[in-house]
């Protein structure tokens, strides 16, 4: 199939040749102008299936796809990673064109320690959206940003989870609001939902979680 590619050189109205002459009835076709080829009713989808990588430590990745079943050839759009089942583990919800609307993938490796934190903004948006966190484990840092809108016409919940592994503790996390403000919160217990308020010195715990029951206080 014949696709429309911007490349150089092109016109100021980005129009580009076609390389050759298509065959239709293989169901080639070419647009001038990439804008348009949703314009002509054209779908691109050649039913990909869908990909899950795991990173291995921050120093690469693996592709599992198969392993997990989240290899789904229904032209998924976009995804959100969240604790749905509230046990500590982001699962994977998958909205897709074909092969169903919604598919949830529920995460079922060993469960690790993990810590969830929400922000309310004093001086900043009250959500704390587009903040930056970064928590010290073991001495190595893990960087969060707060964007919940970060996937094709989709939205997480607008708060952050850090995985710990078989950490405890959160030794350091700092918090750069978009206020500008930077804010230092140490000694973390793992396992628990915050709360942290721009400019206040201690979280408020929202819950506690461990195999099995949640606390709430």
């Amino acid at each position: 199939m014949w696709l429309a590619v911007v490349s150089q050189p092109f016109n100021r109205a980005a129009r580009v040749p076609a390389p050759g002459k298509v065959d239709a009835s293989l169901g080639e076709f070419w647009v001038e102008n990439p804008w348009e080829i949703t314009a002509g009713g054209h779908n691109l989808s050649c039913f990909e299936r869908n990909r899950v990588y795991l990173n291995v430590e921050g120093r690469d990745f693996l592709e599992i796809s198969t392993l997990t079943s989240a290899d789904s050839d229904g032209d998924g759009r976009c995804v959100v990673a969240a604790d749905f089942r509230n046990n500590g583990q982001q699962d994977l919800l998958v909205r897709q064109v074909g092969g169903g609307p919604v598919l949830l993938f529920e995460n079922r490796f060993p469960r690790r320690q993990f810590l969830t934190v929400s922000l309310r903004g004093v001086r900043s948006n009250r959500l704390g959206i587009g903040a930056r966190l970064t928590a010290v484990v073991n001495g190595r840092q893990l960087v969060r940003e707060l964007y919940p809108v970060n996937s094709y016409r989709s939205q997480g919940a607008s708060l952050v989870h850090f995985g710990l592994g078989n950490t405890s503790e959160v030794e350091r996390l700092t918090i750069r609001w978009p206020s500008g403000e930077v804010q230092e919160l140490h000694g973390l217990a793992a396992d628990r939902h915050i709360v942290v308020t721009e400019g206040k010195s201690e979280p408020e715990a929202v819950e506690t979680v461990v195999p099995g029951k949640t606390i709430r206080p």
